[in-house]
């Protein structure tokens, strides 16, 4: 009996760490991310009406999104889903983004990461729209 309680310590033991290091892996990762994201300026007189899809995953925070554009104007930005931890007063910056017709805002204190990767994946969205007009200019 008292094998298998050593035995079942051990396992214990070999599986936090195995978790643990995982977890500090991970989470390397996601601060490596964050501390990588560049938010340039985009001219919205060059994107075309429509609805664009955009995301961004840093693995503990991802958003999607769905960007407005009507006359050259951010006319409604919709988070489709928004994976945080603490982040989610950050879905205030979609207001910020469509007061300002720009996505040089301030990021959210608190929610500085979740704010960084929803600007993000608004971004990407807005260069997807960048993309597509290149492409029908461009055959």
């Amino acid at each position: 009996m008292k094998k298998w309680v050593i035995i079942g310590i051990c396992m214990l033991i070999v599986s936090a760490l195995v978790w643990g290091s995982i977890y500090l892996s991970r989470t390397a990762q996601y601060r490596r991310i964050i501390s990588e994201i560049t938010i340039p300026s985009i001219d919205l007189s060059t994107i075309s009406d429509g609805v664009y899809e955009g995301s961004f995953d840093a693995i503990m925070v991802a958003a999607e999104v769905n960007v407005q554009i009507e006359d050259h104007r951010i006319t409604d930005i919709v988070l489709v889903s928004h994976k945080n931890d603490r982040g989610a007063p950050a879905v205030v910056i979609i207001g910020k983004i469509v007061d300002m017709q720009s996505l040089n805002v301030d990021t959210i204190s608190g929610a500085t990461n979740s704010s960084k990767v929803i600007l993000k994946a608004i971004e990407n969205a807005l260069e997807s729209a960048l993309e597509e007009v290149h492409e029908s200019t461009n055959p």
